[in-house]
């Protein structure tokens, strides 16, 4: 089972040596096996092999492109290696409207009592916690009245003050944005592997955009990742440095509870998009997991 995440900065080159990464850096040559790894997270000038991409491909390894401000800005996934891609793809486009519509008040319902869990935990105050939750039982399949985005303008400003918006420059919204990245190439990561097309999404439908599904399904994480963010960045550095960068890409080895059992967040995510893709095949949507930051933060203590 891969376990590894692996972030390079600054190596002369990256090539497949047997069934190795051998990574070169300042005269020295590191190993390690492909089958360890689930994420690579690249940053700076590299030169990295075709033969090493096709390797990173066949065994499902996400590889995550970083830009000079060191912000992911790309993906590289596998294509088709699922057994039954077509009969998957058949599957998904066929879903009935209303059990996706069902299935994503399901997700987003999750996303916002993570984000109610996280106000409490902040100590927001008593009245607009009730907006919140006064708005998370409005929700209905679909949600059609959008009350995601009024509990996300709620919630936004109640942590970050009444002028904070998503694209302001500090530097909550440059972790949040990292942290957000690594969740979806996390993600897309697990949702190619169950063969399902990550265009094809239950509520996202930008034309543009060909990660529907993973914006989808990663919603409920994001407030976990608030959480993590605020606990291990905030707190302890002024600007996203190359150690708050790792801490971030760490957030995926935490422990989490599933269930009645102790696991990490990546191996959760696994578990999470496996039961989608139940919900999808049998049309039952109440087969999707519930992610809970309350089992996030239980496993902590």
């Amino acid at each position: 089972m891969t376990w590894r995440i692996v972030h390079i900065k600054e190596s002369e080159y990256m090539k497949l040596k047997l069934d190795n990464l051998e990574i070169s850096k300042r005269g020295q040559k590191y190993y390690i096996p492909l089958s360890d790894i689930s994420i690579l997270v690249i940053e700076g000038n590299t030169s990295v092999t075709t033969k090493l991409l096709s390797a990173f491909t066949k065994n499902n390894i996400t590889v995550v492109i970083c830009d000079e401000k060191y912000l992911p800005t790309g993906l590289l996934l596998n294509y088709g290696n699922y057994h039954r891609a077509s009969k998957r793809a058949l599957q998904q486009t066929l879903w009935d409207q209303q059990s996706k519509k069902e299935v994503w008040q399901i997700i987003i319902g999750q996303k916002i009592k993570n984000q109610i869990e996280f106000s409490r935990f902040k100590q927001v105050s008593d009245d607009r916690l009730e907006i919140m939750v006064n708005l998370y039982h409005q929700l209905t399949p679909g949600d059609e009245t959008n009350r995601e985005g009024h509990v996300a303008k709620v919630y936004f400003n109640s942590l970050y003050g009444m002028e904070f918006t998503r694209d302001d420059y500090c530097l909550q919204n440059i972790a949040m944005n990292y942290g957000y990245a690594i969740i979806r190439a996390a993600i897309a990561r697990l949702t190619v592997g169950q063969g399902l097309m990550t265009m094809l999404g239950v509520f996202h439908c930008n034309e543009y955009n060909s990660f529907n599904l993973v914006d989808d399904l990663m919603e409920p994480f994001r407030p976990i990742m608030d959480y993590w963010l605020d606990k291990e960045i905030y707190h302890n550095h002024e600007y996203l440095s190359y150690e708050s960068r790792l801490k971030i890409i760490d957030f995926l080895n935490q422990p989490m509870r599933y269930k009645s059992t102790k696991s990490t967040v990546d191996q959760v995510m696994n578990k999470y998009v496996n039961s989608f893709t139940k919900a999808m095949m049998n049309n039952v949507p109440e087969e999707v997991y519930e992610i809970s930051l309350q089992d996030f933060m239980e496993a902590e203590r």
